[in-house]
């Protein structure tokens, strides 16, 4: 099966926007370490990559992967689900860095609206992954149990995807705030990739959600509706 036009455009979407953050963080910003004893810049750095690589992109590609995807239902079901692992996983080592970061140059931790949201978005997120796998992958449950919460599942799922967008535009508007504070002409190439970058996270985000909720002729068949067969 072809992929579909729109799940191309979100692809489009999602390399672009992984290409500018890559772009800001070691172009402008000076690259990327998990460990610097002078440049703590680059172990924060790894916070918006990671995040975006993880949330945003593959948590697109996972919510996208039961109506892309030419394969059997329970193949479908279990690239979801590593999907969202992936991106969980990553998210894990992007906060990790910001953490680090904060403690090592003496920085408070949790004080702002980006860090309440994102710290919330990944707590729901794993939350959210560990239902899905309970549910509907292993021990599993009735395929009554199943329909009843397939569609709960779903929405929440979305809910939380779009949690993880909203704390990636504070976080976008937070470290370009602080930049400009710095500095950062508002003006500057540096400062209008960020916000390109940003416009960029808020289409793609658009373009999911839009795909995911729209009716397709094959749902039954590929779509997420298949989850609650037996």
């Amino acid at each position: 099966m072809a992929v579909p036009a729109p799940a191309k455009a979100v692809r489009a979407l999602a390399a672009s926007v992984a290409a500018l953050v890559l772009l800001w963080c070691v172009h402008f910003r000076g690259g990327l370490a998990f460990s610097s004893p002078t440049n703590k810049g680059l172990i924060f750095n790894v916070h918006p990559v990671f995040m975006l690589i993880g949330f945003i992109i593959l948590g697109s590609e996972a919510i996208m992967s039961y109506k892309i995807l030419p394969w059997s239902h329970d193949t479908n079901k279990m690239v979801h689900m590593l999907l969202h692992a992936g991106a969980l996983f990553l998210g894990s080592v992007g906060i990790y860095a910001a953490f680090k970061f904060h403690n090592e140059s003496g920085i408070d931790n949790l004080y702002s609206l980006h860090s309440w949201v994102g710290l919330g978005a990944i707590c729901l997120y794993s939350i959210q992954w560990l239902f899905g796998l309970l549910t509907f992958f292993f021990p599993g449950g009735t395929p009554t149990v199943r329909r009843r919460m397939l569609p709960w599942h779903v929405r929440s799922g979305l809910v939380v995807y779009v949690l993880a967008l909203l704390a990636a535009e504070l976080g976008f508007l937070e470290k370009l705030s602080f930049l400009q504070a710095g500095g950062l002409g508002r003006y500057s190439s540096e400062a209008m990739l960020v916000n390109f970058t940003a416009l960029l996270v808020i289409l793609l985000g658009t373009a999911v959600v839009l795909y995911v909720t729209a009716p397709m002729h094959n749902e039954h068949t590929h779509g997420y509706s298949a989850v609650h067969k037996p």
